[in-house]
């Protein structure tokens, strides 16, 4: 006997085929030809925030990474091949991290939770917590304080693309991506863009003068 849940997935599936099908006969046959996004999109795992959906994108358009608190970790070999390849392969002209508010990770590091590979995980959170306390309120307006951190957290991962080997031969090559951070605000569905402290990290060497 067949899972229900299964089932479910499937007919959900069927309905997408059918409804995809309706305004292009051909539309599987063309996406079937190849891919060439103009994005790397480095997300949280949450399953609020559905990076295709919330952007009104279609498949083929954003290639995408997703991992708890969306984190670019040097040692990350997952994380490493997926930049890798939209950088060097797929060429992709844009690189987003998106983090959002209300992030459990964050919240995770913040806490100190004894969970394992998840307390590993989110520790490099913890010493942005741990940088930045004396601008947080934890102790009054604990969910904005955390929220702020989720901010702090994408321009840290902006920054660590950039200190990749992978974005500095791009640069060698003078051939890169635009890097950007944007938050999705829970609260609202609205996306903001942060502003990248760029001039701040040229000075220390991290990006070249010429981007």
């Amino acid at each position: 006997m067949k899972n229900k849940f299964c089932q479910n997935l499937i007919a959900n599936n069927a309905n997408w085929i059918r409804d995809k099908k309706e305004n292009d006969p051909q539309y599987f046959e063309k996406l079937a030809i190849g891919q060439a996004p103009k994005y790397l999109m480095i997300g949280c795992s949450d399953s609020r925030v559905p990076l295709s959906s919330m952007f009104n994108a279609e498949p083929g358009e954003i290639f995408i990474h997703r991992n708890v608190a969306n984190q670019v970790g040097m040692t990350d070999m997952n994380l490493q091949t997926v930049l890798e390849y939209s950088v060097e392969h797929l060429h992709v002209g844009h690189i987003a991290i998106v983090g959002h508010y209300r992030c459990g990770g964050v919240a995770a590091a913040v806490d100190a939770i004894d969970e394992g590979l998840l307390e590993n995980w989110v520790a490099p959170i913890k010493d942005l917590y741990l940088q930045n306390r004396d601008t947080l309120d934890l102790e009054n307006h604990k969910q904005a304080s955390l929220d702020k951190l989720s901010r702090i957290n994408v321009l840290e991962q902006a920054k660590n693309v950039f200190r990749t080997p992978i974005m500095q031969r791009a640069f060698e090559r003078g051939k890169y991506p635009r890097v950007y951070g944007l938050i999705f605000d829970i609260y609202t569905g609205k996306i903001e863009e942060l502003d990248l402290p760029i001039d701040e990290w040229k000075v220390a060497g991290i990006i070249p003068s010429f981007y």
